[in-house]
């Protein structure tokens, strides 16, 4: 049984974060239309390898699950079309991603909708909501997470900020999307009424300052780099290896500490523990010795040890590779035109 068959949804989002979400809806069992604006290219859903038919892996990934149809909704026959899909066809959830006021201007924003479907789930994902000075400027991953605050301490003192190698705003807003769309799909089954839903990909991303950002707005202290326990001001960090790769260590608490100490041979660091006054300098001797052996090989020897440490792999290394991975089915395969192609599975498992 899909457990979102009930759930029909027009999706009229590009880039990352609505797709994100409306693939995580169908993973799940939601009917999945995506509307696509006929001779308009979609940045994420053209880029990486391709199939020998022409399929990107991101289009193989994010579209899996969902039908597709190209749809003019400046035209009064493209507009005929939406309203049909609405009125007869028994869609019942809108996302969208368009700026504020778009999808008013075209004859399709909430207040439209409902006039046509009194019980419809209308979920506008933008960068900076609805409301705000922010909310008619445009945004990337890299905007979000400077403006949140995250990154005003995260990176090294010497070159401050870093990249990450993906895209964590686009990613919790798709997941407060979904959360969004699943509360309203509740609130229509118990009470049969409509629900309009504002997600912000900077609002979403503004609790991921965490703890050291809910300390922030009781003390009013800001968090610097490489001071606070998960960003540098522990041992709690990442270590390179002689064959230059690195492997990560998190024995926050006591016990897995002492079991890291037992094996390092540095028994006399157990009782000051992983975050300690003297940290900068176990760091710098924990960073010599851990070029004198390669990553496996340091795996190999914490087998077992129950010390929070782990190597670094490569995306070859955990998508394909990991035993866990595929015992999880983190990653499945699926066919496109007789092509096999691998993509993510559902991260949400049930029984």
């Amino acid at each position: 049984m899909k457990l979102l068959s009930d759930l029909k949804i027009l999706d009229f989002t590009t880039l990352l974060p609505g797709p994100y979400a409306t693939w995580l809806l169908a993973e799940m069992g939601a009917e999945v239309l995506k509307i696509s604006a006929p001779n308009k290219t979609d940045m994420v859903l053209e880029l990486g390898p391709k199939t020998k038919s022409g399929v990107t892996a991101n289009r193989a990934w994010l579209n899996h699950n969902k039908r597709e149809c190209f749809i003019d909704l400046k035209s009064e026959d493209g507009k005929d079309q939406l309203r049909n899909l609405i009125k007869n066809e028994g869609y019942n959830c809108i996302i969208e991603q368009f700026r504020p006021g778009v999808m008013d201007k075209l004859g399709f924003g909430y207040e439209d909708v409902k006039a046509i479907s009194k019980d419809i789930i209308y979920l506008s994902l933008t960068g900076y909501g609805q409301t705000g000075p922010y909310k008619d400027k445009a945004g990337h991953d890299i905007n979000y997470l400077a403006l949140s605050g995250i990154m005003s301490y995260s990176g090294r003192n010497d070159q401050g900020p870093v990249l990450y190698g993906m895209q964590i705003a686009d990613i919790v807003s798709a997941q407060n999307a979904v959360i969004g769309i699943l509360a309203a799909h509740n609130k229509r089954n118990l009470s049969g009424k409509a629900s309009y839903i504002d997600v912000s990909i900077l609002d979403s991303i503004i609790p991921f300052n965490a703890m050291s950002g809910v300390g922030t707005m009781m003390d009013k202290i800001n968090p610097k780099r490489e001071n606070e326990w998960l960003n540098g001001g522990s041992l709690y960090d990442f270590y390179k290896t002689k064959d230059e790769k690195y492997i990560s260590l998190g024995c926050l608490e006591g016990k897995f500490f002492k079991n890291f100490c037992q094996v390092m041979g540095h028994e006399d660091w157990i009782e000051a523990g992983c975050v300690c006054k003297d940290f900068s300098e176990k760091k710098e001797i924990l960073r010599e010795e851990f070029k004198t052996r390669t990553r496996d090989e340091w795996v190999k020897i914490f087998s077992g040890k129950d010390a929070c440490l782990e190597p670094v792999l490569t995306a070859k290394e955990a998508l394909l590779e990991s035993e866990n991975s595929k015992i999880r089915e983190s990653v499945k395969t699926i066919t496109i035109e007789g092509e096999e192609v691998q993509v993510y599975g559902n991260p949400i498992k049930f029984k």
